[in-house]
């Protein structure tokens, strides 16, 4: 309650000193980049003074007027800076105020206001001192190119990958291998099956600072290989932060299209959720459902028919341009004593639509005879498909920090809802290994509703004069994500007329899936600084505990005939009318359950995973920094489901979990890294981790999860076939890196590496080859791997040329990879029995989910005081391995694909509070594919789309 009388008093105060300013700045130690604490701060000539808090921050209310700043620290010069401007009503910032230690020359630093507010040597500082291979953007630089998302900042870093516009990855490792992580605690995106986090969702001005880490060190989660990027939001703003954004994008592929595929929602698909509409009917759950041989009444069948929704058809409409609107608030108000209250929120919204004319889903199988080398199509799909996709995003935070603690709670909720409609041709040959051979016609009606809930609180405690740091994090998150009513209807045609055939394009289905996921975290840091041999050293220890629960399900219903058919006039917007529906004749539909109870297609898994770690920052020799860790994990999954066989009936030799350990490990995971200083400016790192990648819940299970657009099939893992035992175990992998590195002023830098990783156990996805008449896959250990890889990073200013060049920035990375994986034995034999004339089948193959070679290139604009930036974006990732093929099936590929993109900001006005920004993405019209690769032969597509280009435009206002 006095905290909510301080926050009126305070209101009261700054209403009577409205004609004050504030001077606002961060000190930080020259040397280390971190930030001083209890740092006096005196108004020259004046009484007026502050100290630092435990962010190295202070606040100083004066009127205004042109100042000096006395800055001043036991063992470290003293810092003026001179010709401080204060504006009433305005806050005057000075970034990164940079304090060197005391040496025998006790002279006085001297800078001005101007310069501070215009580097990025802080970042430059953390980077090259840190125990990590770190890179990285910091809130100045993105206040400065005027980003309006954490994506599109992410571009700016060197090494980072940015795929379908949302999520980011390193070294051209996948998913698998990469990790996102907010605020240091890891949390679930919106796709609960992936470890990134999408990152358009985050608004540049609540970010605190972007930072992605190359290597591992003992107080990170263990589970990633490639890298952690972890994005900080901002707790105390450095001014205060009223802004509004709105932007739209046009492209000429997809907007404007009257030919734009869709369907009947809710009422509030636009909000990103299905109001109920197209919730599971009534009854429908029950072992039980009316059909004619239920002994239930005709009318109940009936009833039941008629309470699915009768839209079974993708009709059409003009697609709209997307567009995205969002607001931001935040201030600081310092309260009584040495108080102080941050608080931000942010909401945003987006909507985009996309239609593809183009897709092309394909499978392809070899001949066995070695003397024919083109693939032949199984099935071939050839279609169009129009997306809605609407985000919506909340986020809000409020902290509390004196001058030696801090605590802050922050809150986000996202909600995201995509409604598909496609049609498709699809074409069986019959002559192909396992199939029918048949002609169909298929539409395709889906929605998918996914919402995240996450919230943290944290402390942070400084204990004066003592060197000890305690830092605690509890966070829980709680996600959906939904398909209610997945709808296909797909006509067979022959010369005999259309119908419905269950052994060729198949009977109509509904599905409906559902996945709840609680993930809940508490991390405790703790530090003491000290010092070993007359230098300084840093000790950290922590513990943290991870709990994650998972509880998903898939309903199936598919149409029946209680007779013969007669479609004279195949139409999917009829099949559901009165006179088709039981008991008329001759068609006399009925719906059949396709669920078995207990259900094989559900589950229920939770993971507890505690880890504890202990780290030591020192140096035993001059200019030589070990950091030597160990952490250790104590991680048990445990799962609940069962497999057909068992929920059919057969107990005796079916498969049922209840609650069962199916992954259970405990393990060590040390790691030295050693940084030594060549010169100021100089680092030569040399690094070894241990890191592990575990397999996710839905690989650990039984489920089968059908694509109901391609028709592909997902297996878990615990299905066994020959060769494969169903036992998928963690992948732990060897982490070695070397680098040197130059860092230059104003933000460049030079750098190379080389590292190496081996694999133990790594976990691929498999084409099932006994699968032979169904498209299946599966998530199995292969053998043993290997990756040599070499990386070039640099970022250079161009004033080398001539001085009209110097606001012009050049950056780039070049990352080189040779991967190979030691074949099973099953595998090296299955390739064999197809091998080609000509070819020689060796026992190892590139690795999945890691591309050949990564180029990231960029060439900027920035001239700050005229508040312009644009610049120019190149991406590619080699052709990747992403598809395990054996035999029968060739192995699937990503082609790459040339990203390139432009953007310029302008702000405008007399206080540049205005913003206007265009962007052009994939000028190089690239499609996305993916495709079949044999010996000797074309490739044959498995996938192909094209997303077209895209012209954006946007303006923001900053109060």
């Amino acid at each position: 309650m006095r905290y909510l009388f301080s926050i009126f008093f305070s209101f009261i105060t700054l209403l009577s000193v409205a004609q004050n300013g504030k001077i606002r700045g961060t000190i930080v130690d020259d040397k280390t980049g971190e930030t001083l604490v209890g740092v006096a701060v005196l108004v020259k000539g004046t009484t007026t003074g502050t100290a630092s808090d435990l962010d190295g921050q202070f606040t100083l209310d004066v009127a205004e007027g042109s100042y000096e700043l006395q800055i001043s620290y036991i063992s470290f010069q003293t810092l003026t800076v001179g010709d401080v401007k204060v504006k009433a009503g305005e806050i005057t910032l000075l970034d990164n105020l940079r304090m060197k230690e005391s040496t025998l020359e006790l002279g006085e630093v001297v800078v001005s206001a101007e310069v501070i507010r215009t580097t990025e040597a802080a970042l430059n500082t953390i980077k090259k001192q840190s125990a990590s291979i770190l890179d990285g953007i910091s809130s100045e630089k993105i206040r400065l190119t005027g980003d309006n998302t954490a994506v599109e900042a992410a571009r700016r870093v060197t090494g980072v990958s940015i795929e379908g516009g949302k999520y980011v990855y390193v070294r051209g490792l996948g998913d698998r291998y990469s990790k996102t992580t907010l605020n240091g605690m890891d949390i679930p995106g919106l796709d609960p099956d992936r470890n990134s986090l999408q990152m358009d969702i985050f608004p540049t001005n609540l970010m605190n600072n972007m930072m992605v880490s190359k290597n591992f060190t003992a107080d990170m989660p263990a589970d990633f290989t490639g890298g952690l990027m972890n994005v900080e939001t901002k707790d105390f703003p450095e001014d205060k932060i009223v802004s509004v954004s709105l932007s739209t994008s046009f492209n000429p592929d997809m907007h404007l299209n009257s030919d734009f595929l869709t369907y009947t929602g809710s009422p509030t698909d636009f909000l990103g959720f299905d109001n109920g509409a197209r919730g599971l009917p009534g009854g429908a759950d029950q072992r039980v459902i009316p059909t004619p041989i239920s002994g239930h009444s005709q009318q109940e069948v009936v009833d039941f028919v008629r309470s699915f929704n009768p839209e079974l058809v993708a009709s059409r409409k003009t697609s709209l341009p997307n567009y995205s609107a969002s607001f931001s608030l935040g201030n600081q108000i310092s309260l009584n004593g040495d108080k102080k209250l941050g608080y931000i929120f942010s909401v945003s919204y987006k909507s985009e639509y996309t239609w593809y004319g183009d897709i092309v889903y394909g499978e392809y199988q070899r001949y066995i005879d070695p003397d024919l080398y083109e693939m032949r199509y199984a099935t071939l799909q050839n279609g169009e498909m129009g997306e809605q996709n609407v985000l919506v995003g909340l986020l809000g935070g409020v902290a509390i920090k004196t001058t030696f603690s801090k605590l802050r709670l922050t809150a986000m909720r996202l909600q995201n809802g995509e409604s598909r409609a496609g049609k498709f041709e699809i074409d069986n040959d019959g002559q192909a290994v396992g199939q029918s051979g048949y002609f169909a016609t298929s539409d395709n009606l889906e929605y998918n509703q996914r919402s995240l809930s996450n919230v943290l609180l944290n402390g942070v405690h400084v204990f004066k004069n003592s060197g000890w740091e305690i830092d605690w994090r509890l966070s829980p998150t709680f996600s959906t994500s939904d398909d209610p009513d997945i709808r296909k209807t797909a006509f067979t045609h022959s010369s005999n007329g259309s119908s419905f055939n269950a052994g060729a394009g198949g009977n109509p289905t509904r599905i409906w899936r559902s996945l709840g996921e609680l993930n809940a975290i508490a991390k405790l840091d703790v530090t003491k600084k000290y010092t070993l041999n007359d230098r300084e050293a840093k000790l950290k220890f922590g513990v943290s505990h991870t709990y994650k629960y998972r509880d998903y399900e898939i309903l199936l219903f598919d149409i029946q005939f209680f007779g013969g058919q007669s479609w004279p006039d195949p139409d999917p917007s009829t099949v559901l009318n009165p006179e088709n529906i039981y008991p008329n004749r001759p068609n006399s539909i009925y719906y059949q359950s396709g669920n078995i109870y207990p259900n094989p297609n559900a589950y229920r898994s939770n993971v507890n995973n505690t880890g504890i770690y202990i780290s030591n920052e020192f140096e035993l020799f001059p200019k030589l920094k070990t950091i030597v860790g160990l952490r250790a994990e104590n991680y048990v999954q445990k799962h609940t489901g069962r497999d057909q066989r068992y929920a059919s009936g057969d107990t005796e030799n079916g498969q049922n979990l209840d609650n069962e350990k199916v992954l259970e490990s405990f393990d060590l995971f040390p790691s030295v890294n050693l940084v030594f200083s060549l010169t100021d400016d100089q680092n030569l790192r040399a690094s070894y981790a241990r890191t592990i990648a575990r397999p996710s819940f839905k690989e650990l299970s039984f489920a089968q999860i059908i694509d109901p657009v391609s028709n592909r099939i997902f297996n878990g893992s615990f299905f066994t076939y020959p060769g494969w035992d169903g036992n998928l175990t963690e992948t732990r992998i060897d982490n070695f890196d070397v680098r040197w590195e130059l860092f230059m002023k104003s933000g460049q830098i030079l750098s190379m590496s080389a590292f190496y990783k081996k694999f133990d156990n790594p976990i691929e996805l498999v084409r099932i080859p006994e699968q032979q008449t169904s498209t299946e896959y599966q998530p199995r250990n292969v053998g043993n791997g290997r990756l040599y890889g070499v990386e070039l990073e640099f970022r250079k200013d161009l004033d080398f040329i001539s001085p009209a060049w110097s606001h012009f920035n050049l950056n780039g990375n070049f990352t080189f990879v040779e991967s190979l994986i030691d074949m099973t034995e099953i595998e090296f034999k299955s390739r064999k029995s197809y091998e080609k004339t000509g070819e020689t089948i060796r026992d190892t193959r590139q690795m999945a989910g890691q591309a050949p070679y990564v180029i990231n290139g960029g060439v900027s604009y920035n001239h700050y005081e005229s508040g312009f930036d644009a610049g120019l974006f190149y991406n590619v990732k080699g052709p990747t391995l992403s598809i395990v093929g054996a035999g029968l099936f060739p192995d699937i590929f990503i082609k790459p694909f040339h990203s390139l993109n432009f953007s310029l900001n302008k702000k405008i006005g007399e206080s540049k509070n205005t913003t206007i920004d265009f962007k052009v993405s994939n000028i190089l019209n690239a499609r996305t594919e993916s495709y079949y690769q044999s010996y000797h032969a074309e490739n044959k597509p498995y996938s192909q789309m094209s997303p077209g280009r895209k012209f954006s435009l946007g303006v923001s206002y900053r109060f």
